[in-house]
């Protein structure tokens, strides 16, 4: 009918490009409207932290995100540069069942690295695009409190799990326009440095804000109900639904303590959780600001009266 309409107005070929561009934006116009001063924590983490092209895409992404006036909260990774510089200062690195084990050494180049190296880095490519960011670790403003982490009741050294977080320094950053960067730094009780995963860093911090949303950048699509078929992604997952597909051995691995977290951050406040590949270029766009979207969505099935209408009203859950 559009097509019609256009040519009937006599609409120039070298126009209809820019007509679908304009037709984007007007799709996205009350996906804005929706999210507007809400917050999203995003973990940003994985291999594709390392493709420059992939990297200044999801950049832009976030930028835009603040632009039109949602509230993003970066939580970052950076394992590769760890191991990297570990081995470069011939530092041993041990792993216990995928878990770095984290001496005094290890811990200290953990926060040289992702508190400084990593966290500048994304901080510089936002200010390069004209957004205001601080970059800090969940030690400044006591942001974030741990407990030792055990596998399998084995002591893995200074790795912790997030005990309690304190949003005062998050939320004076977001007042002041600054987007807070946040590398996953911790302490405990007696003032040591632990590192944390970043996964469970985010987790925690959505959690703790109550944020609109929780977004996984990962390397996989989302999740599958067979890993083998790229074509079986599980676009939309009902939180209580969990329990049954992990017991069937569809949700496995290291799926599993995402998406578990995933569940407990939605029954604390977090309206939605969305596990995304972020090789995929303009990820973040595509799912927030689309109906396709690109991921997992998980999400509550609960009556929904104080959730996001957007859920009702676009998915038809």
């Amino acid at each position: 009918m559009k097509e019609k309409f256009r040519k009937s107005i006599h609409t120039p070929e070298n126009m209809l490009e820019f007509i679908q561009k304009a037709d984007t934006l007007v799709e996205a116009l009350p996906f804005i409207q929706q999210f507007n001063d809400k917050a999203v924590v995003i973990k940003y983490g994985g291999s594709f932290m390392y493709d420059e092209d992939i990297k200044q895409s999801i950049m832009d992404d976030i930028a835009l995100m603040k632009i039109v006036g949602l509230r993003p909260i970066i939580v970052h990774g950076g394992g590769k540069d760890i191991s990297k510089m570990l081995n470069d200062l011939d530092i041993r690195t041990e792993f216990i069942d995928g878990h770095r084990v984290t001496n005094d050494e290890t811990v200290d180049v953990a926060e040289m690295v992702l508190a400084g190296k990593i966290n500048k880095e994304i901080v510089q490519l936002l200010e390069d695009r004209g957004i205001e960011a601080v970059g800090i670790s969940g030690k400044d403003g006591r942001t974030l409190k741990v407990n030792k982490k055990l596998i399998n009741n084995l002591d893995i050294g200074f790795v912790g799990d997030v005990k309690e977080v304190n949003t005062d320094l998050i939320k004076i950053l977001e007042q002041n326009d600054f987007i807070p960067v946040i590398a996953p730094i911790g302490f405990d009780e007696d003032g040591q440095t632990y590192n944390i995963n970043a996964d469970h860093a985010a987790y925690a911090i959505a959690k703790a804000l109550k944020a609109e949303k929780l977004i996984y950048l990962t390397d996989t699509d989302g999740v599958y109900y067979d890993p083998n078929d790229p074509d079986t992604v599980i676009r939309r997952l009902n939180s209580q639904s969990v329990p049954d597909l992990i017991e069937k051995g569809v949700i496995s691995g290291g799926m599993i303590p995402k998406v578990q977290n995933s569940v407990d951050a939605i029954n604390n406040g977090v309206n939605s959780v969305h596990i995304l590949d972020g090789k995929i270029l303009h990820s973040l766009l595509l799912e927030l600001f689309t109906t396709a979207g690109c991921g997992t969505l998980i999400y509550s099935a609960e009556p929904v009266k104080k959730r996001n209408r957007y859920v009702q009203d676009h998915y038809k859950y």
